[in-house]
């Protein structure tokens, strides 16, 4: 014993000692143990207060300059190397050996132009801007999976890449990251939402087809004005742009493409008019399908199931909404999307998303930070020795 110490100090500074084992000495590979520890008091006060603060200051896509400063204040402080910018505000930071394999985790970090109604301490302080789709709680998770990363960067067999990505919301962020290099060697990625449905401590997702496509175009109908008490001697674009409308709902279900500038063009003419079809794709670029690796899936629902239990892994049937994480898949052999449910109806009602009464459950954030780093850490374990294989010199004949 050493002179001076009484027992009581003694046996204070063990339980001090134990109690820090207990939340940072959990392996990466026991899901369960890493969701306990996202959910310590610190740990899960730390998370809530960054989603605040982003949730405060609402920036639209590739405008997300603070919000993207306070990812890299975050990132300094556990001593975490990233590189920045990528597709103006992006951020891509990486934890382990700096070597392969590498696998990615992503957020996005863009805000919707709406303005909030929701009244709380942490309103939007952006007038017309609002986190109406749970992106402030995308990053406050990520960082959270950062943070548990590195208490573990000694045991991570490989690297973890972390992409915080600008403009999802229709600016195709994803897209602009991937051509500025943000994925490059990454054999594997993740990606997750969280999902106003379904019920927390539950995850959701499926093989093959989980997000549909989208894309906008504009198109510009134009006639001649004339006496409403003479309408022989005018062309009017009302009528037929309410052709066109009526046709390419008719036409979802025919062999003809509705998204084919013809069925606009050829439904003005037989109304006399002209019409002008830009699909956008530089300023709105057409997203494909989100599209799940099924080996991927069964990766998935294992880790899962080990963190939050096999019934609480769910299927999911298709959504009709488009995610710019399928961009990653032109690039990414093997990506995966799934859904982090955080209803609890003894909150009351939960606003869907991107409505302006949108709320975040903040108890989803622990399971999104363990359930992204569990991923990756079991990823790498089981992934190091077929990379290492790969890469091993032979002796040529």
């Amino acid at each position: 014993m050493t002179p001076g110490a009484s027992p009581l100090l003694l046996l204070r500074a063990a339980l001090l000692l134990a109690a820090l084992a207990a939340s940072c000495g959990a392996p990466l590979d026991d899901p369960a143990a890493l969701l306990r520890r996202a959910k310590e008091a610190e740990f899960m006060g730390w998370m809530v207060g960054v989603r605040r603060r982003i949730h405060e200051n609402p920036e639209l896509g590739y405008e997300e300059f603070a919000t993207s400063e306070l990812v890299r204040r975050e990132l300094d402080a556990m001593g975490i190397p990233y590189r920045h910018p990528f597709a103006v505000t992006g951020v891509v930071a990486t934890v382990g050996t700096g070597g392969p394999p590498f696998v990615a985790l992503r957020a996005d970090m863009d805000a919707l132009p709406m303005q909030e109604s929701v009244e709380w301490e942490h309103k939007s302080k952006v007038p017309g801007k609002m986190h109406g789709c749970g992106h402030d709680a995308h990053v406050a998770m990520l960082l959270g999976s950062a943070k548990i990363l590195q208490e573990h960067r000694d045991e991570l067999q490989g690297t973890v890449v972390l992409l915080f990505e600008p403009a999802e919301e229709g600016g195709g962020g994803a897209k602009k990251m991937l051509e500025a290099g943000a994925v490059e060697n990454i054999e594997a990625m993740f990606g997750i939402h969280v999902a106003d449905i379904v019920p927390i401590g539950v995850v959701a997702s499926r093989p093959g087809p989980i997000m549909a496509g989208s894309g906008f175009f504009e198109a510009v109908i134009s006639g001649k004005g004339g006496h409403a008490a003479l309408p022989h001697h005018t062309i009017d674009p009302i009528l037929a742009a309410s052709s066109v409308i009526v046709s390419l709902q008719q036409l979802v279900s025919r062999e003809a493409d509705p998204l084919d500038s013809q069925v606009i063009v050829s439904q003005a003419s037989v109304q006399r008019c002209s019409a002008v079809v830009d699909f956008m794709n530089k300023d709105k670029p057409f997203f494909p399908p989100t599209i799940n690796d099924p080996e991927l899936h069964d990766f998935f629902a294992k880790v899962a199931g080990e963190m939050v239990g096999p019934s609480n892994v769910i299927d999911r049937r298709p959504l009709m909404g488009s995610e710019d994480f399928a961009f990653y898949a032109e690039a990414v052999p093997r990506t995966y999307y799934y859904f982090l449910g955080m209803l609890n109806e003894t909150r009351g009602p939960q606003a869907p998303h991107h409505s302006p009464y949108f709320t975040i459950n903040e108890d989803v954030l622990p399971y999104g930070a363990a359930m992204q780093a569990s991923l990756v850490g079991r990823y790498l374990l089981e992934h190091q020795h077929v990379t290492a294989a790969k890469a091993a010199p032979r002796d040529e004949l």
